[in-house]
């Protein structure tokens, strides 16, 4: 089976012009502009098998939001070949927008002034979606994702995490093989949070919905996705497993305890050593990160225990934060 994205070799320059300071600048740039080629993303390639659930990061800037805007067809490529889901986006937009998903966590594609389910019924009419699939469609979003007390509310008077699950809802009303996530979860809460992380999963499971996800929230990484595609300064700069990434890169583990009392403060400074730093989470709880290549947990457990009174530990890996972070610092696997 061919892949359902293919990208080869995707480019997208924006042509600018500098802006000069101060009132005399502002009067030359009224004749003479100085024009200036930004290269957003550069030579990007890779390839998303149906049903996977690829997570696409990057820091501000790094380009992930232009490749989905090509993806999604808002924007054309300046060189490079795109098949999605067996079109050309930019040449056969009318057909491809019919067979896919997009939900932008900024934007909301329901009309704000009618009532969530008046929405869901001018969608059903764009799609030409079949009265029997759109009312089975309906009750199940409405069921996973509790829509039911909002169907009847106008779009401005929900709450973000409200609005963000209708948005997911009218994104999947028509069934589409592909959904594009851009920022989903942003300024959302734990709980909406979880209940979105839950839906999407529910969705890849039983719909066999491929998904593109971007997003600042690594847990939502973490959460949706086995495999992770790092963008930084427009190039792939990682695209693999995640779990392969974080055993591959993760240069700490870290040990958490709870002390059993506050008189076992005055003995942390015993644990610590070369490679070894205890930090304070709060008044009884610490954290030990150590580097893996000079200290097993088992070494450190055992200083812990042998020289504090704890009540639980426990060993954590790495955040996947901090391995992104060094990623985007250093260049590590480009």
């Amino acid at each position: 089976m061919p892949p359902i994205i293919e990208v080869k070799d995707l480019t997208k320059e924006f042509r600018t012009f500098r802006r000069r300071e101060g009132v005399l600048g502002a009067l030359q740039n009224l004749f003479v502009r100085e024009h200036v080629t930004v290269r957003a993303v550069d030579h990007v390639s890779f390839a998303i098998e149906p049903g996977e659930m690829v997570g696409y990061i990057g820091a501000n800037g790094a380009g992930k939001s232009t490749t989905i805007k090509v993806l999604t067809d808002i924007l054309v490529p300046t060189s490079g070949h795109v098949v999605s889901n067996g079109f050309v986006p930019y040449r056969e937009r009318r057909r491809y927008t019919k067979h896919i998903g997009v939900v932008f966590g900024q934007r909301t594609q329901l009309w704000w002034d009618i009532a969530v389910i008046e929405s869901f019924k001018l969608l059903k009419e764009i799609y030409e979606i079949p009265e029997r699939d759109y009312r089975q469609r309906l009750d199940m979003f409405s069921d996973l994702l509790n829509l039911r007390e909002y169907l009847h509310t106008p779009v401005r008077k929900l709450s973000l995490g409200e609005r963000m699950r209708c948005d997911l809802a009218a994104s999947l009303l028509h069934n589409p093989p592909l959904l594009f996530l851009d920022e989903p979860t942003i300024g959302l809460d734990v709980v909406a949070k979880d209940r979105i992380r839950e839906f999407m999963k529910e969705v890849n499971r039983t719909e066999g919905t491929t998904v593109l996800l971007t997003t600042h929230d690594l847990s939502d990484i973490e959460e949706l996705s086995k495999r992770i595609i790092i963008i930084d300064k427009g190039r792939i700069v990682f695209d693999g497993d995640l779990g392969q990434m974080k055993k591959r890169l993760a240069k700490y583990n870290q040990v958490k305890f709870f002390l059993k009392d506050r008189s076992q403060v005055a003995y942390l400074s015993r644990v610590q050593s070369d490679g070894i730093v205890c930090e304070r989470v709060d008044e009884l709880t610490y954290l030990i990160r150590f580097d893996r290549e000079q200290h097993s947990s088992a070494e450190v457990i055992r200083q812990i225990v042998n020289t504090l009174e704890v009540r639980d530990i426990f060993v954590e890996e790495e955040p996947i934060e901090e391995i992104v972070k060094r990623i985007y610092l250093s260049g590590e696997v480009a």
